[in-house]
């Protein structure tokens, strides 16, 4: 079980963003549809999944929960929705709160602040 498990990390071990890119691309295969909500489901199955075959956190899943906080900050919200729920309430219905959820994912990648008119942070040089 352990080389099972050796090989699957060696495969690859950052694919999170590359992943999200594919369901941005093709949301219905990945998803049934486009759906903020099933994406989030499909996230936390990945998680999960990962999680429950004893796989570290990647880089990328460890800035991918900071998300959540920069979705906070940029609605305003102090309460404990989720990052697809707070989207999904500032969309016209699940496929805009998609198409919201990857423009605002890219922003955040990029390191722009949630914040308008704040300095630009580059994820990467943090890390």
């Amino acid at each position: 079980m352990t080389e099972v498990l050796q090989r699957i990390a060696e495969v690859k071990s950052e694919y999170l963003y590359e992943m999200l890119q594919e369901i941005k691309k093709r949301p219905g295969i990945f998803l049934g549809r486009s759906s903020i909500t099933r994406l989030r489901s499909f996230l936390d199955g990945y998680m999960g999944a990962r999680e429950d075959l004893g796989l570290p956190r990647t880089d990328q899943e460890r800035e991918f929960n900071n998300f959540q906080d920069w979705i906070q900050k940029r609605y305003n919200i102090t309460s404990s929705h989720s990052w697809n729920e707070i989207i999904l309430f500032y969309s016209a219905d699940e496929r805009d709160a998609l198409d919201n959820f990857f423009k605002l994912f890219e922003k955040f990648q990029n390191g722009e602040s949630p914040l308008p008119n704040k300095v630009n942070i580059n994820h990467a040089e943090k890390a």
